[in-house]
């Protein structure tokens, strides 16, 4: 594919159909390689319910943020190396044996992962999962875009970010599913290894991409497959097409140098690709740090910070969230070719902020009324049990809930039979206290305390993914597809997308740790001063490219452009060189 996401159209949809409809071998193309696009999306959602059953088994998990920090981020970490080796991986062996590499990295990480005896295994496992899934997020769409009829092309591709957010949906229906189950989060993370499986052997019975095939000069096999693809009639003129796109090609990367310092210092010396880089780093950056990852990795635990202490309860609630997102894909393909990209990053930004300031608000207000901690409710379990930072303080009587929660010693809060907002009791964190917590029939909280504001918070998460996911959440991938120069495209593309992970990690590797600092209130305004940085960046460094051509975008950032809240076609802007 030539720079990336295409942008479809409703025509363009319509066509997709009668297409398929015509000919049902370019489905089984799409679907068998988007089937990498629902593995990402449910190995970056399946940790977030895992996670809470996880630290249930494993005390270090429970005792050490950093560890159940670095379970969920080392994903990320391998998603940056595998995509950082995937262009090569794709240019010296193909897009169907890159495939079928991440599927058995896929595999592997799954079955390591269920049969993991301690936590440092887990995180093997994670390894070869992000390993994985960093190959796939570029093979996929790359494979799809190159084995497809160019007219329905964007179509199929934006399939494939469907079925992303739908393997998110799916893994929050898995957790759920699981949540009773003996072994449930071995059987969460496990279950994983299916979908790679099927993917794996349904590549097996299909081709290599005909552009791969092209530029290796397997010429009369990729014609094999544009048979296959195109109607008789049309395969001659796009075989011409073939030849002169990888022609073209050819000569740019002979152009730009071998090696990939050379490539970036040659995108870097050039003025257009540095603006286009300016705008492309700025809205991946800005995706990331409006902490957007800390509710898809940590949806449950924000739940449980808000005050529903049961597990099943906050998979249940945090499946709101990931179905909204999915829904605010699909109105992103409805309405950003209407409103563009730009005004629909700013008022997804400014909706952002609101949400992120509001939910602030709640969480401070849920920690100064937390219920107090009362001496005889703590006393009622032994001294022995009693949280050792409460018995040694000296004016017991200021403590409440969140006071309990952040003592240094690790403790958590037995809620009163009688009432949630009644005083309960500050215990020691181990096995034993919360058995016999809940043997009382009483609520044991170790993240958050019984709040009033609970419900309020969740609806405000689910506000917060509906503004993100139709602007700030698609949109970028679509500008980074637009605003470089064709020879330029794939580096710049790929300069911006590995500033996304590596936000990515730093997000979802702090978050935790983060929320002990700052507490949940701290925490969520944080993020809300870093989207108030991001829009302020975009507002300055990112130009509107709906309707334009690849040449007039090259032609505005060659001439530079001047910001407009509705910047239409971004003219007459003076820029930062």
């Amino acid at each position: 594919m030539e720079g990336g996401v295409v942008k479809p159209n409703k025509t363009e949809f319509s066509e997709c159909f009668k297409t398929i409809w015509r000919t049902p071998y370019i489905m089984l193309l799409a679907f068998s390689a988007g089937i990498g696009g629902l593995l990402f999306g449910y190995d970056t959602g399946v940790i977030s319910g895992a996670s809470l059953y996880i630290r249930d088994d494993f005390k270090d998990v429970e005792r050490h943020t950093w560890l159940q920090e670095t379970i969920v981020s080392t994903a990320v970490a391998g998603a940056i190396v595998g995509a950082a080796i995937g262009g090569w991986m794709n240019d010296r062996f193909g897009r169907k044996k890159s495939i079928l590499c991440a599927d058995f990295l896929f595999c592997l990480g799954s079955l390591t992962m269920a049969l993991a005896p301690n936590p440092w295994v887990i995180i093997v496992g994670r390894l070869f999962v992000g390993l994985g899934v960093g190959l796939v997020s570029m093979t996929s769409p790359l494979y799809i875009s190159e084995a497809s009829p160019a007219r329905i092309r964007g179509a199929l591709v934006s399939t494939n970010g469907l079925l992303l957010t739908g393997g998110q949906f799916l893994s929050y229906l898995i957790n759920l599913a699981f949540s009773k189950t003996r072994g449930n989060w071995r059987w969460m993370l496990g279950i994983a290894g299916v979908p790679p499986l099927v993917q794996f052997i349904l590549m097996c019975f299909l081709p290599e991409s005909p552009r791969w095939l092209y530029r290796q000069n397997k010429i009369i096999e990729a014609r094999g497959i544009l048979e296959k693809i195109y109607p008789s009639n049309e395969v001659g003129e796009e075989m011409k097409a073939l030849q002169s796109s990888v022609e073209t090609e050819k000569e740019a990367e002979g152009s730009l140098g071998d090696g990939i310092f050379s490539k970036m210092k040659s995108a870097w010396g050039n003025k257009v690709v540095r603006r286009g880089l300016y705008a492309g780093v700025t809205v991946q950056v800005a995706q990331q740090f409006v902490g957007i990852n800390t509710v898809m990795y940590y949806s449950p635990t924000i739940v449980q910070l808000a005050g529903f202490a049961s597990n099943r309860t906050a998979l249940a609630l945090s499946l709101v969230t990931t179905g909204l997102n999915s829904f605010g894909t699909v109105l992103s393909m409805l309405f950003v070719d209407r409103f563009g990209r730009r005004r629909l990053m700013i008022i997804s930004m400014v909706g952002i902020i609101t949400c992120l300031v509001v939910l602030s608000i709640l969480f401070f207000q849920a920690s100064v009324h937390a219920p107090l901690v009362g001496i005889s409710e703590s006393n009622r379990f032994g001294v022995n049990y009693t949280c050792s930072d409460f018995k040694g303080s000296t004016n017991p009587s200021s403590w409440n809930c969140m006071t309990c929660l952040r003592a240094s010693s690790g403790c958590g809060f037995c809620a009163s039979n009688e009432n949630i907002y009644y005083p309960g009791a500050c215990l020691a964190v181990d096995a034993i206290t919360r058995s016999s917590c809940r043997a009382q029939h009483r609520t044991w909280y170790t993240y958050g305390c019984p709040s009033k504001f609970g419900i309020f918070t969740v609806l405000l998460l689910g506000l917060y993914i509906l503004c993100y996911a139709p602007g700030i959440g698609t949109v970028p991938w679509i500008v980074n597809s637009e605003i470089y120069p064709l020879r330029y495209r794939g580096t710049g593309g790929g300069i911006a997308a590995v500033s996304n992970w590596v936000s990515n990690l730093v997000i979802s590797e702090t978050f935790l740790t983060l929320t002990e600092t700052l507490g949940s209130s701290g925490t969520f305004l944080l993020f809300a001063g870093f989207s108030t940085v991001g829009l302020v960046a975009i507002f300055f460094l990112v130009p509107e490219t709906k309707g334009m051509h690849f040449e007039e975008v090259e032609k505005m950032l060659e001439k530079g452009y001047r910001p407009r809240l509705w910047c239409s076609q971004g003219k007459d802007m003076k820029s930062a060189s």
